[in-house]
């Protein structure tokens, strides 16, 4: 299995002259713990453009970046602390700014891209999707199987993003841990930091669950989904997500958000043609193709030509499995079971393959 890439930790870069404007971001780097390199010389900025974990431009250097031709780059904001008028909204665009922040209005969401900076969070993370192509397939066990995996060569976090489904928790045998659930992170407001879902998630063995409590009475919506994929993203090298087979705005948004999709399916007839509807609606990332169940059925050749790619594994059905998932033991009570060589050999393809660029 690949090895992860360690997290680059710089420090956020602040670009300007406006001593005002400057003394109330270092305020709020000091709320946020973390020491940004300040430079006051636009003409500067090259050296550590490309490094900083975030880049925040003045009002007044924003018009001098935009013209200087800078390579274009992620997590680069203007601030200003009056109203903004459309000229600087025109050098934002100009130097490839994802917002226009005025201050001290949003001191709160500008202290969480901070913090996540200062942890090292830069937004590097690979979110993997794991569908079923039908039910019953066992996509959610497989889910809960790869980020197990995932998570022994570093913290990763799972997601059930199917409110309709069996839970990811349980599957996992977490339901019992103490930790924050969707409905807790429905009802808060602004920006969701990294550090947030490192802490108050449900844990073991490095593996952080957002899962569902038991009424699932709050209804998910695509912005939160984001927002949760966002922060996922920024703080764990990986993301498993339990994707759900609905077609509404939520499995839209998080399949959007994908890097890779592990598509999950049997041999039987309907099965396959099912995984045939879902392979032509997956974007355009990799995909690994797990077959599950006894020999028989549609052949794999077959199946191969009709969903256009490979199948990276063939998965026997595992004896006692689904005892060992309702006594709370997890699906990996075997690690030489089907179910756990298939994860493996699925992770390894994560990694080898690699992502993290899309937001």
């Amino acid at each position: 299995m690949s090895e992860r890439p360690e997290k680059i930790r710089a420090a956020p870069l602040v670009v300007t002259r406006d001593e005002s404007l400057l003394a109330e971001v270092v305020r709020l780097t000091a709320a946020a713990g973390v020491a940004p390199d300040i430079l006051r010389d636009p003409d500067r900025v090259l050296a550590s453009w490309p490094s900083a974990s975030l880049v925040l431009v003045g009002a007044d250097a924003a018009g001098h970046l935009a013209r200087s031709a800078l390579p274009r780059r992620t997590g680069v904001h203007v601030l200003a602390l009056d109203d903004v008028a459309d000229p600087v909204y025109r050098d934002a665009l100009g130097c490839g700014a994802e917002s226009v922040l005025v201050l001290p209005e949003a001191g709160g969401w500008l202290v969480d891209a901070l913090t996540d900076a200062g942890d090292g969070d830069c937004g590097t993370g690979t979110v993997v999707g794991v569908v079923g192509a039908a039910g019953g397939v066992g996509a959610t066990t497989f889910a809960a199987a790869l980020a197990q995996i995932l998570a022994v060569g570093g913290p990763a976090l799972a997601i059930d993003a199917d409110a309709a489904g069996a839970g990811l928790d349980q599957v996992l045998g977490l339901e019992a841990e103490p930790g924050v659930r969707w409905e807790g992170l429905l009802q808060a407001s602004g920006r969701l930091s990294a550090r947030s879902l490192r802490d108050t998630l449900p844990a073991r063995a490095g593996l952080s669950v957002l899962a569902w409590s038991a009424d699932r009475t709050t209804p998910l919506t695509a912005p939160s989904m984001r927002e949760v994929l966002s922060a996922g993203r920024r703080g764990y090298p990986v993301v498993v997500v339990d994707l759900p087979r609905q077609r509404d705005a939520v499995g839209e948004e998080a399949l959007s958000r994908c890097d890779q999709v592990v598509l999950v399916t049997t041999t039987t007839v309907p099965a396959v043609s099912a995984a045939a509807r879902w392979a032509r609606r997956l974007p355009s990332v990799p995909a690994h193709l797990v077959l599950r169940g006894r020999s028989g059925g549609v052949p794999v050749p077959d199946i191969e030509r009709l969903l256009g790619q490979r199948a990276l594994v063939r998965m026997p059905d595992q004896r006692g499995l689904d005892e060992a998932v309702s006594l709370g033991l997890g699906p990996l009570r075997s690690s030489k079971g089907p179910l756990a060589r298939a994860a493996r050999s699925v992770a390894g393809a994560v990694l080898s393959t690699g992502g993290g660029t899309r937001r």
